[in-house]
């Protein structure tokens, strides 16, 4: 199984530049340090006027740090929102090119649909035309990184014949993903050939039925170009600590505030209901304290989430990867609530005493 962080870069107030700033330079130092240690991709959001939840409103700038900080972990642009008020198709493809050159070929594509009318609505997006300009999105980046000249015209956009340029390393492009925030969109990813970046909390049972039907879909999928992602991924917390007490005290306090940032967003279901959404993404997990059958019981962590010494971490971690997930991708910090130095040392302990009982085909 492999194993990424994942940036949202939720910003405490007040909004200063050195308090950005601080958000922003923290993040490299992890993304770093997971480069050092192992790990195999680092992701980064894309959301728009989402006050202190994600302030990652440039990605593409964040990733191009990243690019040039590193040597070996994936970029992972995750994701694009795919609707052209806010990223025109062919900027994406410029933009992702120019990524995948600075890195040497380490990009790998996640896109998305936005999932709130704060964001949707600030950009004058109709909420149920975006699953349309996705799938066209989808199908026409590859036509774009392809060499030599292309013309098209559709749904959202129309372009007379061009060359885009540059055209990226991999060939003929990056792997692509979608982001899943609700039960369904992992059969869009799989009838498309896109690789499942889940970013949404799930349990071990709808887990399991997401990722069988989303194999089974993929077997028998019409991709958008050649090549073809199968891969299944969900989003997690983690943080790691050789006392399970202190993990879940400051680890279950970051679960907490990223709870409640989140819930915050849960207003702009009712400024505009759609059908065109059934949930809104990157809902957290219930911390209630009920028996899961998981030695994180007796700490409060609730299923699957990776919080505690790492002999818990390592009991749920192969609960997940038993499930036939092929990569989890970890939330390390909300709102700077833990200091930068224990993050740190949570990412080095995990290295060190967790990720050798997945090495297996890593």
């Amino acid at each position: 199984m492999k194993f990424g962080i994942f940036f949202e870069m939720s910003t405490p107030r007040p909004f200063t530049p050195e308090v950005e700033g601080a958000v922003l330079h923290n993040a490299l130092a992890q993304a770093r340090l997971a480069d050092e240690l192992g790990f195999d991709w680092v992701w980064a959001v894309e959301h728009h006027f989402l006050e202190e939840y994600s302030h990652c409103s440039a990605p593409e700038v964040v990733l191009a740090a990243v690019a040039t900080q590193t040597e070996r972990i994936r970029i992972g642009h995750g994701a694009v929102v795919c609707v052209p008020e806010m990223n025109h198709p062919i900027r994406v493809a410029e933009r992702c090119a120019t990524l995948d050159l600075l890195s040497n070929g380490r990009l790998e594509v996640g896109t998305a649909r936005s999932s709130t009318w704060t964001e949707l609505g600030g950009f004058a997006v109709d909420p149920d035309q975006t699953k349309k300009t996705w799938d066209e999105f989808v199908h026409v980046l590859p036509k774009l990184w392809a060499d030599g000249a292309t013309s098209y015209d559709g749904h959202s956009f129309s372009m007379p014949e061009r060359n885009v340029l540059p055209k990226p390393v991999q060939k003929p492009h990056p792997p692509m993903w979608v982001t899943v925030t609700s039960p369904g969109t992992e059969l869009d990813a799989a009838d498309r050939g896109l690789g499942c970046l889940g970013v949404a909390a799930a349990g071990y049972a709808e887990q399991e039925r997401r990722t069988k039907e989303y194999f089974r879909r993929i077997e028998q999928c019409d991709p958008v170009s050649s090549v073809v992602t199968a891969e299944v991924t969900t989003l997690n917390f983690m943080y790691c600590h050789e006392e399970a007490a202190v993990a879940a005290k400051t680890g279950m306090g970051m679960v907490g505030t990223f709870g409640l940032a989140n819930s915050h967003l849960m207003w702009t279901r009712e400024a505009y209901p759609t059908r065109a959404y059934q949930s809104l993404g990157n809902l957290a997990p219930k911390t209630d304290r009920s028996p899961t059958g998981s030695p994180g019981d007796r700490f409060g962590i609730p299923e699957g989430i990776c919080v505690g010494d790492p002999d818990i971490i390592v009991a749920a971690l192969e609960r997940w990867e038993a499930l036939g997930l092929t990569g989890i991708n970890f939330l390390l910090n909300c709102v700077e609530t833990i200091p930068q130095e224990d993050v740190l040392a949570s990412m080095r302990l995990f290295a060190r005493e967790v990720m050798p009982h997945f090495e297996t085909g890593r």
